[in-house]
């Protein structure tokens, strides 16, 4: 019964979103208050759980951590939007979208660049949900439907959130295992490696249904005839593979800070570079790209993102010296910090800054007042996305302190045995699911599945790298991630719609990568 008590809000939050399409916010304050009832009642929390601080102060620990982390990941948000407006107002949008478009005549291919390599890319260099805040509002940009858009995000930037911001994830299992860096990625990318396509063929799966459904998004017809068949699933597992190779090879050789970054960047230009030959032999005549200083000026803000982003991570004294800026509180077991100069946020609120400079010539008025502009759209799009999230936060912090969580992963193994493998990246999952963070699921349950491991006489490593593997899967069903690409892209209240078509595929992935641990590791 415990454990089905601790298990209940998740429970509720799912049938409510899913079953009754309720928005994040209604949802995640009605699992906030069954939670809070049944932590005091059941779990005790504040009487036998922190009995010196008492319900009150308890409580309201747990959402002072929630708030705190609710304005970090706000702080990525309002800046991200604060770049989606500025690039719509200038028209840097427009002609980004028709540069990209000039590399293929099939807007598939088109999306694969975007959700696949950019979103790649953008998670490995920044991670917290970066990927999905700029990378949503262009896909809605090229055409597609806003759910379809960061269901899609969701999904392409997956893989890669095992090592996103430059490997941050893996470093709670360094610090708390004996193991190393480049153990711990090579035991996380083996799943990746080999079930990371499967990913790939359903961001195409769901493009091709997209455009499908849109005649506005479809080539001519003599430009999709060349596209039918099995020739638009030979790009998408080439792209699978273009970045699941050096991703691999990296994480096995080299570490968890660059697989992948450096599986994005090589595999995008492999890509590129595969694309603009096929045209090239198709035209008899050299491409060639026009306009390269309006092209600049409309991609400055993701380019000096980009820039700000590798400066700041791959040179070690200027990390270490950003990293050590820190806001930070504590209040008895509960504390909040953020290195805030060194924090995502920070990097895209100066790309925002910087890049409407750059922009100001496509202005039609001045940059401080175009600047003006976007930062109060966007506050005003993130009302409504605070209180899903301090609700969703408040939720999973409450959950930790009282002891639910590990209640629930004591259940798990005390009735798999041997079979834990198999279930292992699932407790990956609900960390993140509940935490909103893979690095904070890794915190939560790498020393539960190391311990796990070694009572039943496992592969530690094996199981260490399925609850990376299950911490990164588990992004894609995230309410507080669903939330924040949902608030890009005006899609506030539908985040349930959204809930319903990444569950699935969350379930197959991580049910795939527990039958690889099963039968590699048991």
């Amino acid at each position: 019964m415990l454990p089905f008590l601790a298990a209940l809000p998740i429970l509720t939050i799912l049938a409510l979103m899913l079953g009754l399409q309720w928005s994040a916010a209604k949802a995640g304050s009605v699992g906030l208050l069954l939670t809070i009832i049944i932590a005091m009642s059941v779990f005790e929390f504040g009487t036998q759980v922190l009995p010196e601080l008492g319900v009150l102060r308890a409580n309201a620990g747990a959402l002072a951590e929630a708030v705190f982390i609710a304005l970090t990941i706000l702080w990525i948000i309002f800046p991200a939007l604060c770049i989606h407006e500025l690039q719509q107002s200038s028209g840097a949008m427009d002609q980004l979208r028709n540069t990209i478009g000039g590399l293929s005549t099939d807007p598939r291919i088109t999306a694969l660049l975007i959700a696949w390599f950019f979103a790649l890319f953008m998670e490995g260099a920044a991670g917290f949900g970066t990927s999905a805040a700029l990378v949503a509002p262009f896909l809605v940009g090229l055409g597609f439907g806003k759910v379809e858009a960061v269901t899609i995000v969701l999904i392409g930037h997956a893989i890669g959130v095992s090592f996103g911001a430059i490997g941050t994830p893996v470093l709670p299992q360094i610090a708390v295992t004996p193991y190393t860096g480049l153990e711990l990625s090579a035991a996380t990318a083996i799943y990746h490696s080999v079930l990371g396509g499967l990913m790939a063929l359903w961001v195409m799966v769901l493009v091709n249904r997209s455009v499908s459904a849109n005649p506005a998004m479809q080539p001519s017809a003599q430009k999709l005839s060349a596209h039918k068949g099995t020739v638009i699933w030979g790009w998408t597992l080439a792209a699978a593979l273009f970045f699941l190779l050096p991703f691999y090879l990296i994480a096995t050789y080299l570490g968890p800070e660059l697989p992948t970054l450096g599986g994005a960047m090589a595999g995008g230009l492999m890509f590129v570079g595969l694309l603009l030959l096929v045209r090239k032999r198709g035209t008899g005549k050299q491409q060639t790209v026009s306009h390269h200083g309006s092209v600049l000026s409309a991609g400055a803000p993701y380019l000096i993102l980009v820039t700000l982003i590798l400066l700041t991570r791959l040179i070690p004294a200027l990390q270490q010296w950003l990293s050590n800026i820190t806001l930070q509180w504590q209040f008895n077991i509960f504390s909040g910090s953020i290195a805030w100069l060194y924090h995502p946020g920070t990097m895209l609120f100066i790309s925002f800054i910087i890049g409407a400079w750059c922009q100001r010539a496509l202005l039609n008025s001045s940059v401080q007042s175009e600047m003006l502009k976007a930062m109060s759209t966007a506050l005003r799009r993130l009302l409504p996305v605070t209180l899903a999230l301090i609700a969703m936060l408040g939720l999973s912090r409450i959950m930790v302190h009282a002891g639910m969580i590990e209640t629930l992963a004591d259940m798990a193994v005390a009735s798999t045995g041997n079979l834990w493998p198999l279930f292992a990246p699932f407790i990956g999952v609900l960390g993140t699911f509940v935490t909103g963070s893979a690095t904070a699921s890794n915190i939560l349950f790498t020393e539960f599945q190391q311990s796990s491991a070694q009572r039943l006489g496992l592969s530690v490593t094996g199981l260490l790298g399925a609850q990376g593997f299950g911490a990164a899967v588990g992004n894609i069903i995230c309410p507080h991630n669903i939330i924040a690409a949902s608030a890009t892209v005006h899609l506030s209240g539908k985040e349930g719609e959204v809930l319903k078509r990444t569950l699935g595929v969350m379930f197959i992935y991580t049910l795939l990568g527990g039958l690889l641990a099963l039968f590699i590791f048991a």
